[in-house]
């Protein structure tokens, strides 16, 4: 594997997963996008799957604590949160050590609404987040046939993250 001159990786990849049960009277948040549906994802805070396994990719790839850590159900503080609050707290851990998103793929696993719809505005929300092309974010949609989980969403997530500068070294200033 490529190394820096500081023997650290040049890549890293990180891996998060979430699950939330649908509710009555929420709305529904993927991706940052609020979506049309007769129900939401419960969770102490927006309840965004996708921006949760996000974040705990993110929170993976640079070795930091994960989500529940970070921002614990059990502290009132995050009832209701935005869950692009989690994700921007993750971002901010990513630079800090010195690196910057590649790439994110994630896949969706839920029987309604459909995704496809909504993909493209999910994908682009998800760029906007990271900072990223929209192109850097793949983005799928699952049924989940077989499984017994019709009144659940579960999403998957993996990023890709590339060496941008040596821990704690500023951004070189555009004058």
């Amino acid at each position: 594997m490529p190394t820096t001159n500081d023997r650290r990786p040049a890549t890293r990849v990180g891996y998060g997963f979430d699950s939330h049960e649908f509710q009555l009277g929420i709305p529904l948040k993927i991706g940052g996008v609020t979506l049309p549906h007769d129900r939401g994802l419960g969770g102490h805070s927006d309840g965004d799957v996708l921006l949760h396994a996000i974040t705990d990719a993110l929170l993976g790839a640079a070795a930091a604590p994960d989500i529940g850590t970070l921002f614990p159900p059990s502290d009132p503080k995050w009832k209701g949160a935005d869950s692009a609050v989690f994700l921007r707290e993750a971002l901010k851990r990513v630079r800090d050590e010195g690196y910057a998103v590649a790439n994110v793929d994630a896949s969706l696993i839920l029987a309604a609404p459909k995704i496809g719809p909504h993909a493209a505005a999910i994908r682009s929300e998800v760029a906007k987040l990271l900072g990223v092309p929209a192109d850097c974010v793949g983005l799928k949609a699952k049924t989940p046939e077989g499984l017994n989980l019709e009144n659940a969403a579960l999403a998957h997530a993996v990023v890709l993250l590339q060496r941008a500068r040596k821990p704690g070294q500023k951004k070189k200033s555009r004058r």
